[in-house]
């Protein structure tokens, strides 16, 4: 059966500041599908992670469909009419166009989708991020589909023997999608060379070449290049297929293990230890830190299974005490050097003007 799955999540209001959304306003999303998704979407699960909300379809009508996006920014209208109304914080924050016009990207909320002939089982994971931005993804996604040292099934998998292939697109261009493809592992050098830079060059797909089956999905957007200015993090989202011909759910999951620093926390300004999280887990320690929550899935004939949530097990708990004691660290340097992002990520704050009315106090000695 051909099955697609699209996530599209987005930031329309939360308790407290950038906490969470509250159940009152995931109900009113989750109410919007129900009513509204018959005949469009085989199957869907709404949760959150911080202050977002993502909403998990599965449908037959490919990626990009404009009745499927056009539901998802509806349900978020919605949710945000009822943000305002009862006075959360920030409420629609991400819906950056006035109206919909035939595709969510662009407009604001994070997209990640795939297209794909289901398999006799077809495992899946959902990944969504808080507090940072689309290259979060891209050391998780290098060691899982290109590393032997993390993916075993490199060296031990004939399915997987001929590796992958990544589309790196590059998000600084905002004239179109300028994109990249690059087969792992020939040019491996080449991959880590542009995904060491992650505000710039990030994964948006992979592709199984013994095959060419899509294995993950990114999302791309960065807020800043649509709104113009500063008015969040991008908070991505992903979806990941496992096992056969692609990584097993563990060698995904592992690279997380790490807690790498990204973009992120307060602000959107500064640098941060990702933590795996739980599912609808909040927002806390300076608007932070920086968060991913990881829901595993098997999709059947357009039908989802109850989720698994991957990253609630005794052993996160040992890497979510590691992460924290690396964001109290990073967080003692204050503003000083790698702890803020450098200029070019800021350069929609405030601080542009600051520094422009600074730079009339430099004069040139002669």
């Amino acid at each position: 059966m051909r099955t697609t799955l699209s996530v599209i999540k987005a930031d329309i209001g939360s308790i407290g500041g950038h906490i969470k959304p509250g159940e009152r306003l995931m109900s009113c999303v989750r109410g919007y599908i129900e009513e509204k998704s018959a005949g469009l979407v085989r199957d869907f699960r709404t949760s959150s992670t911080g202050d977002d909300i993502a909403i998990l379809m599965s449908h037959a009508r490919g990626t990009g469909d404009p009745e499927i996006h056009k539901l998802a920014w509806d349900a978020f209208k919605a949710g945000t009419e009822l943000a305002k109304d009862t006075g959360l914080y920030g409420a629609g924050q991400d819906l950056l166009k006035d109206s919909f016009s035939g595709n969510v990207k662009g407009l604001g909320p994070a997209v990640a989708e795939m297209e794909f002939d289901e398999r006799p089982n077809e495992p899946f994971l959902f990944f969504a991020a808080d507090k940072t931005d689309p290259g979060a993804y891209n050391l998780p996604l290098y060691l899982a589909f290109a590393d032997p040292m993390c993916c075993s099934g490199l060296i031990l998998s004939p399915k997987m023997a001929k590796g992958f292939r990544y589309d790196v697109m590059d998000v600084a261009y905002t004239k179109g999608d300028r994109v990249a493809s690059l087969d792992a592992p020939e040019r491996i050098y080449d991959l880590a060379a542009l995904l060491r830079d992650n505000e710039r060059f990030v994964v948006e797909r992979i592709f199984a070449r013994s095959s060419g089956e899509i294995a993950a999905s990114v999302s791309t957007s960065r807020l800043h290049n649509i709104a113009g200015k500063y008015t969040g993090k991008d908070d991505p989202v992903m979806l990941v297929r496992v096992q056969g011909e692609f990584p097993a759910t563990g060698e995904v999951l592992a690279p997380f293990a790490k807690g790498h620093f990204v973009a992120g926390f307060m602000r959107g300004s500064h640098v941060g230890p990702l933590m795996p999280v739980t599912q609808n887990e909040a927002i806390s320690y300076f608007d932070g830190p920086p968060v991913v929550s990881c829901a595993a899935y098997c999709v059947h004939e357009g039908k989802l299974t109850e989720a698994a949530d991957a990253f609630d097990h005794p052993f996160w708990d040992h890497v979510r005490d590691n992460v924290s004691r690396k964001a109290i660290e990073i967080r003692e340097q204050g503003f000083s050097g790698p702890a803020m992002l450098g200029y070019s990520e800021l350069e929609y704050g405030g601080i542009v003007e600051k520094l422009k009315e600074i730079d009339a106090l430099f004069k040139v000695r002669t």
